[in-house]
């Protein structure tokens, strides 16, 4: 898939089809992109799991904190990377470990990847990167 731009259907599908996100990178601190990002979710229906190893088993919005992926017990529909881009490519091996496999995995702002955006895809999971769902969601959906 051509990662330059997104068709507006193929967004709305995913943030409409999507229950339960991964939040990866979250933070407690309410300036941080990560926490504004998982608050609007929150907001707007979503189940989101915050991940960051060095706040596991703490809270953030309410919501435990795990420390990785395979720390979480219910299938996951979409894993959000608050993350470098460089750490996109271990992620993805995260991503792929998992059983049963997330439907979408998304980047937010400047994580881009495309070589581990191909092996996610062949897999059969739906890529979006260098967007954020909290700017797709009012203008898709809301």
């Amino acid at each position: 898939m051509n990662h330059d731009s997104y068709a507006d259907y193929y967004l709305a599908d995913i943030l409409r089809d999507t229950r339960v996100i991964a939040l990866v990178g979250a933070s407690p601190n309410p300036e941080r992109p990560s926490n504004r990002v998982m608050a609007f979710l929150l907001r707007k229906g979503y189940r989101v799991i915050p991940v960051n190893p060095g706040q596991a088993g703490k809270a953030i919005h309410g919501q435990a904190v795990h420390a990785r992926l395979a720390d979480i017990s219910e299938p996951i529909d979409m894993v959000d990377v608050f993350r470098a881009a460089s750490a996109l490519p271990a992620l993805v091996d995260e991503v792929l470990a998992l059983n049963p496999l997330p439907k979408v995995i998304w980047g937010q702002l400047s994580v881009r990847d495309d070589r581990a955006a191909e092996r996610a895809e062949a897999a059969g999971i739906k890529v979006v990167m260098d967007r954020c769902p909290a700017i797709e969601h009012p203008r898709l959906i809301s």
